[in-house]
């Protein structure tokens, strides 16, 4: 063994298991939906501690972990951000977005009123660091930065959903309003913003079907 290693200890499964396992797991999965209709409902702080905690699982370039997780429960900062956000998504639908893109988003009934940004108990804003600072606080470089940082927030995002929370990606754009409310250092840049909690009582949600996996998987 190399000096500084140690045994990799991943979870074991019986051969006769694996199969049954990645069902499992794909089922839970696919009841995974984007909600954008929360209840106040509290949520318990170790449950946020503990999702963000697998995100930090996530492999990242040359193990730099290029990411902060920033999460608001104060209610004046959820108004702040809502505000914020509001301003420039009313800019991005009556303006930014093409008319594509605007009828692509039908189906989901969204506007640019963001009430959820004050009504879920949590907002986790992911910031990525696209530098770091070594212990002489000069720049150290990171590496893959935006992959990185998007595998964390898959790691999140399932995390969330195995808790039995709801979320959705919200990314305002642009979001540099969010680098000034929560004052991060000049070194981390908004990525997504991630309202946590639990769903409004018998919530709806969009009719859609996901592509089949002839549509998104090729053998060779």
């Amino acid at each position: 063994m190399k000096k500084d290693w140690i045994k990799y200890e991943g979870v074991t499964v019986a051969d006769d298991e694996i199969v049954e396992r990645s069902r499992a797991y794909y089922e839970i999965m696919d009841k995974r939906r984007s909600v954008r209709v929360f209840s106040d409902k509290a949520v318990p702080f170790e449950v946020v501690e503990n999702i963000i905690k697998t995100a930090s699982t996530a492999p990242s370039g040359a193990h730099k972990q290029p990411w902060t997780f920033c999460v608001v429960s104060n209610l004046e900062i959820k108004k702040q951000i809502r505000q914020a956000a509001e301003e420039e998504e009313y800019t991005n639908y009556h303006g930014r977005m093409s008319e594509a893109w605007l009828e692509d988003l039908k189906v989901f009934g969204t506007d640019w009123q963001k009430p959820f940004l004050e009504i879920a108990p949590y907002l986790i804003i992911v910031f990525k660091k696209v530098y770091d600072f070594d212990e002489n606080h000069q720049k150290s470089k990171n590496y893959y930065v935006n992959e990185s940082v998007g595998i964390a927030c898959g790691f999140l995002i399932s995390a969330i959903h195995q808790a039995g929370l709801v979320t959705l990606t919200h990314t305002p754009s642009p979001m540099n309003f969010l680098q000034k409310i929560l004052n991060r250092p000049e070194n981390e840049r908004p990525y997504l913003l991630i309202p946590v909690g639990y769903p409004m009582a018998a919530v709806e949600v969009p009719n859609i079907d996901r592509k089949g996996l002839a549509e998104i998987m090729v053998v060779y």
